[in-house]
């Protein structure tokens, strides 16, 4: 296992110590990464993540599990967090400035602001590309070889070989 900072190898262990990690996997910069009390970070082999120029997140909460397939690269300034689980498949490029979220951590009722919603997992299937800046809401599945638009907020599943886009996302054409 090795690890990669800007130019130079580094202990980049230290930043995914919580994490299962596979082999070779890739580390640029700096990422915040939060494990908490029985969750899991798994990362398998040759997962690229870049933390540079701005500052990737990671993090699983109490309970959840984030994993992120083989050969999968996660760009800058992205943020993954999983109150339950979220799971990212094999081969995706996720583009900077990326959010996807299991959870939308307060009640939309003004009353119940303060209350944590009910988790619904978030599945990105293999071979997924999301362009720069797309939100991934909770309980959405995004189908194997399929493609998001830069900007776009993905509140409703995804069919396998699509491109979506849009806010919401829609279905702009089959792949």
């Amino acid at each position: 296992m090795y690890f990669h900072h800007g130019r130079t190898m580094v202990a980049g262990w230290w930043y995914l110590r919580k994490a299962d990690l596979g082999r070779r996997v890739r580390v640029t910069g700096r990422p915040r990464v939060v494990v908490g009390p029985g969750s899991q970070l798994r990362v398998a082999e040759r997962v690229q993540l870049y933390s540079s120029p701005a500052r990737l997140e990671l993090a699983s909460h109490d309970g959840g599990v984030l994993q992120i397939g083989p050969r999968t690269l996660v760009n800058h300034g992205t943020s993954i967090a999983a109150a339950a689980r979220v799971t990212i498949g094999a081969d995706c490029h996720i583009g900077p400035h990326c959010m996807i979220m299991d959870s939308a951590y307060h009640e939309l009722d003004p009353e119940r602001r303060l209350e944590r919603p009910t988790p619904q997992p978030v599945t990105i299937e293999d071979n997924v590309w999301l362009a720069a800046r797309v939100i991934v809401l909770p309980g959405v599945t995004i189908g194997r070889d399929a493609a998001v638009a830069a900007g776009s907020v993905v509140a409703t599943d995804v069919a396998p070989r699509t491109l979506v886009g849009g806010v919401p996302a829609k279905l702009i054409r089959q792949l």
